[in-house]
């Protein structure tokens, strides 16, 4: 028993070993490493990257070789090949624009194979050429020295600006020869190196009153590299006293969100001096050509303000060179250190790589969908991002290395129960706001009422009734199809999705707290409704150009018909006017009015009306007016009875209860008469 236990001991001993050799060999092998010089030209190689990966030419096809990373503009600066699995420089390489003046400089991105899928990191060094010679900005200095300056007096040139880094940088400075002055190297505590003029021999300013020399800059490049300035010294008369700064070093900071036209902060200098050698003027030494964009000092006052906008992803110091000049040309010099306080301005970005789809609805639970970078360029918490996915799907989210994410299936699928399945990948940083990017919703047209569109998160940093919060929607371009959750922050149908229904929907949601007063925030969700996602890609890339067209088509459909019922109406009155001016004033007008007696003309019998046109009168007999003023329509031929005309007769005799003539009054113009109810008269003309 002892004996098989010391065996298994001595052989856990002998394997222990190879595992860790064996882990140690792989995780070296998903990390490649190439170092190639800056400025090469596009198509040039930079290493065979699917051999180093142990992928032959065949296997390509089917693993589908290929490039990610987080930050996109990695990915355009080399490309691989299908055909042979090579590593090329798909863009000119511009060391100093990648890196600036970084010791180091290298490009990351990850190569993705799949069947299966494996993950290698690949890290490209740009080595440093001597591309660039040093220079001066500006390439004039004007000095003026007082004639009584002492030898040894030290006097600040600058320094040259130089894009190359390592031995390829600025290595020091030389005079041209003169009696007077020579120059020595100086190295700040930042590793540059700046220019100082010595005076070797006392001034005379009745001999030389001024003097120009040439400086020039060395870098230590193979060939080295120059460049030139022109140094102008004027000899001043007498000038004992050089201003003098409160303080040597200067430190200010300000958030990168400020605007032009802030107060940095206040310098001064004093001079013992009267007269004009103690008027101080300042302004500012040798500086990067950028530093003198984003700042400005007052020459009066001292006053350094900010004139152009700050970008803490871009630069997060800054070193200005200040100067104190008084009247006798002395000048003082002092540095002020500016600290760039990151605002959180940026939101993740979001870069997803689909693995497989579609996917079979036999996949094992754990299967691999899609690959996700998240990537903020923001730092500290401002940077720390962090993912999720909204929706009812069988989904998850799994953690990988770095800022990456693997969407996986969560439990089994069933096509018949669900033929696809959408969510939406917000990430999230920690800054205050946090800020969050996601993609647009997609809602199927056979969603029901209540399907989960998406889901409004909004923070408020204050506490207890100030930071209650409540949801609605202030405006959407079918206000009955979408609801918000009072207290929740979800959205969902109202209704079911019909075909009616515009396939681009656009909603503005508002939080509200309860403080007193009330503040409030809104969003905006631009929702596509389809059957697929073939369907909904065309809406998707119209989203930004079309945002506002259902509003504005609603709106002039509502002005067209305003103005189709408005000549609909119009139209009816001008009939009714034309109709009624035809036929004359309402017969109750006329029983109103004048007490006149129209009596009909002649009419023919019945037999006699066909094919000819009818013509009709209004009988009207009021009582109470003269005979004479009645008015009457002569006929044209002999007129029948007007009972046999009313009565339709067409026996042609007259009708013995005819109490008058035709054309004559009536035989008793002073008997009261009754006013009948108008009647309609017609006769034919043949």
């Amino acid at each position: 028993m002892a004996g098989g236990q010391r065996r298994r001991r001595a052989v856990g001993r002998v394997l222990l070993p190879a595992l860790l050799l064996g882990l140690c060999w792989r995780a070296a092998a998903e990390r490649l490493r190439y170092i190639i010089p800056e400025e090469l030209s596009r198509g040039s190689l930079v290493g065979p990257l699917a051999r180093d990966l142990g992928l032959s030419p065949a296997d390509l096809p089917a693993r589908k070789l290929r490039l990610a990373s987080a930050a996109k503009k990695q990915l355009q600066y080399f490309t691989v090949s299908g055909e042979n699995g090579n590593l090329y420089v798909n863009e000119r390489l511009d060391r100093e624009e990648m890196c600036g003046d970084a010791t180091s400089c290298s490009v990351t991105f990850d190569a993705l194979v799949q069947n299966p899928l494996n993950v290698f990191h690949v890290e490209v060094a740009i080595q440093d050429v001597n591309d660039n010679a040093p220079r001066f900005l500006p390439d004039n200095f004007q000095l003026e020295i007082n004639e009584l300056t002492s030898p040894g007096a030290r006097f600040f040139l600058g320094m040259a600006e130089d894009a190359d880094v390592g031995s390829n940088s600025l290595q020091g400075y030389e005079l041209e020869a003169n009696g007077y002055f020579a120059v020595e190297v100086k190295e700040s505590p930042d590793g540059s190196k700046f220019a100082e003029l010595v005076l070797r021999r006392t001034l005379d300013r009745e001999r030389e009153p001024s003097l120009r020399l040439v400086l020039t800059a060395l870098d230590g490049g193979d060939p080295p590299r120059s460049g030139t300035a022109q140094l102008c010294i004027n000899v001043t008369d007498a000038n004992d006293n050089a201003p003098v700064f409160e303080q040597d070093r200067y430190h200010a900071s300000l958030r990168e969100d400020a605007p032009p036209g802030s107060t940095v902060l206040n310098v001064s200098a004093s001079d013992a001096d009267a007269g004009t050698n103690a008027r101080i003027a300042y302004g500012f030494g040798k500086m990067p050509a950028k530093v003198f964009k984003k700042f400005v000092v007052d020459a009066e006052s001292g006053t350094i303000t900010l004139q152009e906008a700050l970008d803490f992803e871009e630069t997060r110091s800054f070193s200005l060179a200040v100067e104190a000049r008084d009247g006798g040309g002395l000048v003082a010099h002092s540095k002020v250190e500016i600290e760039v306080l990151d605002v959180n301005d940026n939101a993740p970005e979001v870069t997803l790589t689909l693995v497989s789809s579609p996917v079979p609805e036999d996949a094992p639970t754990g299967t691999v969908i899609a690959f996700l970078n998240v990537n903020d360029l923001d730092s500290d918490e401002n940077g720390e991002v962090s993912c999720e996915l909204l929706g009812e799907a069988p989904l998850s989210l799994v953690k990988s290395s770095g800022g990456s994410y693997k969407v996986v299936t969560a439990s089994a699928l069933d096509r018949e129960q669900a033929a696809e399945h959408r969510v939406t990948v917000v990430a999230r940083d920690r800054g205050r706001p946090a800020l969050s990017s996601s993609t647009v919703l997609v809602v199927p047209r056979s969603a029901e009422a209540g399907y989960l569109v998406a889901k409004v998160v909004a923070v408020d940093a204050d506490a207890g009734r100030n930071a209650w919060l409540s949801y609605e929607l202030v405006q959407a371009s079918e206000p009955a199809l979408f609801r918000v959750g009072l207290h929740s922050g979800e959205v969902r149908t109202a209704r079911a999705v019909s075909e009616r229904d515009a396939a681009k929907q656009r909603l503005v949601a508002v939080v509200k707290d309860h403080g007193q007063p009330a503040l409030s925030a809104t969003a905006t969700l631009h929702v596509v409704l389809a059957e697929s996602l073939q369907e909904a890609l065309p809406e998707l890339s119209e989203r930004a150009a079309g945002a506002d067209s259902p509003a504005e088509l609603q709106f002039y459909l509502v002005l067209a018909l305003a103005l189709l019922s408005a000549l609909f109406l119009l139209s009816v009155a001008l009939a009714v006017l034309a109709r009624l001016r035809r036929a004359g004033p309402p017969a109750v007008l006329r029983c109103l009015g004048a007490q006149r007696l129209s009596v009909a003309g002649a009419a023919f019998p019945a037999d006699f009306c066909e094919g000819t046109l009818p013509y009709s009168y209004n009988l009207c007999v009021a009582s109470g007016r003269a005979v004479a003023e009645a008015a009457w329509l002569p006929p044209p031929l002999p007129s029948l009875p007007a009972e046999e005309i009313l009565g339709g007769e067409s026996s042609g005799k007259r009708s013995p209860n005819s109490s008058a003539g035709a054309g004559e009054p009536p035989a008793d113009p002073g008997a009261p008469q009754v006013c009948k109810p108008a009647q309609s008269l017609s006769f034919s003309l043949p």
